[in-house]
């Protein structure tokens, strides 16, 4: 491999953390025009493991809105970002999968506390405005506090 493609390579990766790092921070605020932006244009999301919704991601970010109403503080944190990049037999292709963990503590409305964490599976794809997501699953793994 040429530097060239290495650092292309690590271009895109530091492209892709911030694309999530963006899904994290838009869900968080409620910042629904900035969770849309995150996607393809047919992009979709599931949240069924986690009691919720799957769908094209301008319904997903309704549900959401909808939802998370009820939970005025968030703050969930994605770590141990595993990323695999399309090999186009040594350069970096246009298609990218991701698995990263979360931890999603949240107040709610009630003054209680609810803890969640899981998986995220984001399938990724490098578009003219650089990468977005077009799917993403949550497998949610655990919940602490009230169903």
């Amino acid at each position: 491999m040429t530097q060239r493609v290495d650092l292309s390579t690590v271009m895109d990766r530091l492209a892709i953390d911030d694309l999530v790092t963006g899904y994290a921070v838009a869900v968080d605020d409620g910042d629904w025009g900035a969770f849309g932006a995150l996607f393809t244009d047919d992009g979709r999301a599931d949240y069924r493991s986690a009691g919720g919704a799957e769908g094209p991601a301008a319904e997903i970010a309704e549900w959401l809105a909808n939802t998370l109403t009820d939970v005025p503080v968030r703050q969930h944190l994605i770590a141990n970002r595993r990323v695999d990049i399309e090999d186009l037999g040594g350069y970096p292709g246009d298609r990218a999968e991701l698995r990263a963990d979360y931890v999603s503590p949240m107040r709610l409305a009630a003054g209680t506390d609810l803890v969640t964490g899981g998986r995220y599976h984001f399938t990724l794809v490098r578009t003219g405005a650089g990468w977005r997501v077009s799917a993403v699953v949550v497998e949610e793994r655990w919940r602490r506090g009230p169903a």
